[in-house]
């Protein structure tokens, strides 16, 4: 360890006040960049962009993630801003070079086919939260709603008649979510049938107000209703990796598939941004089918 490097992981120690943990994160970035510029026999003031550019390719290639090449830049960003102050550099180069973009993961998404097996596996089940389960799983694909939002809305939230939800998203946002009458029949099987078995078995005084209960009658969290689609998975026999962000995913993928327009599903999924919705519109494998199936000439053709 060279004298600049060790006197800036005390500066992170004594000064920032930084934790033992991130001063080694720290030293192990900046030797891991040292390590490199040895195998070029270059000296650490002597580094440029195009230097920094192939460390990055070359970490990138030893298969470290974009992630992990993000925080050794930063590290080393930090690490020439402290030499240029301390007069061991004259510049910082990692200024002119930006980190690696993390790769665009798109949502994904059930089929149809699989919601409706799902939803007709699920209706088989006998055991007494079945009906709870199926009021979830129907709500959750009708509506879009978040993890959060379905754990906390009330019976005084839902509006039968119309069809809606008011929901209160993040920021305390309102808005209202409009659900299907398939979702409105198990809601109301739910509510009328298994709701106050739940609810009698509340330990405490105080009424659990939410409308889905757990099966002790107690409010859900959200790891409770990650655990709720597990089981879902088990009884069924269904294993498609069931999670509610999915059944969100799901949701706007099949809206605009069938050609909802993309200020509407941000509408409906309580978006601040238009450019958050835009994550939706990559190509979905089945419209990819579709559309070759229906325009490319030899994709009708029959074997003979």
């Amino acid at each position: 360890m060279n004298k600049p490097e060790r006197e800036f992981l005390e500066h992170l120690r004594l000064d920032r006040g930084y934790s033992e943990k991130t001063v080694d994160n720290y030293r192990r970035d900046i030797d891991r960049f040292f390590v490199f510029l040895d195998g070029r026999n270059v000296l650490f003031d002597q580094v440029d962009k195009r230097l920094i550019r192939d460390f990055l390719s070359n970490e990138l290639d030893r298969g470290v993630t974009t992630r992990s090449c993000q925080r050794r830049m930063s590290a080393l960003r930090g690490f020439y801003r402290y030499c240029v102050d301390q007069s061991y550099c004259a510049t910082n180069p990692f200024l002119l070079v930006r980190s690696p973009k993390n790769p665009v993961r798109y949502p994904t998404a059930l089929s149809l086919e699989e919601v409706e097996t799902l939803f007709a596996k699920n209706a088989e089940r006998e055991d007494e939260l079945a009906v709870r389960d199926q009021a979830i799983l129907e709500l959750m694909y009708a509506s879009g709603m978040r993890a959060s939002e379905v754990i906390s809305f009330t019976g005084r939230q839902i509006d039968y008649a119309n069809r809606v939800i008011r929901v209160f998203g993040k920021g305390k946002k309102e808005r209202l979510v409009p659900f299907s009458r398939t979702a409105a029949k198990a809601m109301k099987e739910y509510a009328a049938n298994l709701r106050p078995v739940l609810l009698s078995r509340h330990r405490t005084a105080s009424v659990a107000d939410t409308f889905f209960l757990s099966s002790r009658g107690e409010p859900l969290s959200t790891r409770g209703l990650e655990y709720i689609l597990k089981e879902v998975e088990a009884k069924t026999g269904i294993y498609y990796g069931l999670h509610p962000h999915e059944l969100r995913h799901t949701f706007a993928t099949h809206l605009l598939d069938g050609g909802a327009d993309l200020r509407i599903i941000q509408e409906l999924l309580g978006h601040e941004s238009l450019q958050t919705t835009q994550v939706y519109t990559h190509v979905s494998p089945e419209s990819m089918k579709e559309q070759y199936n229906s325009y490319f000439p030899r994709a009708k053709k029959k074997d003979k």
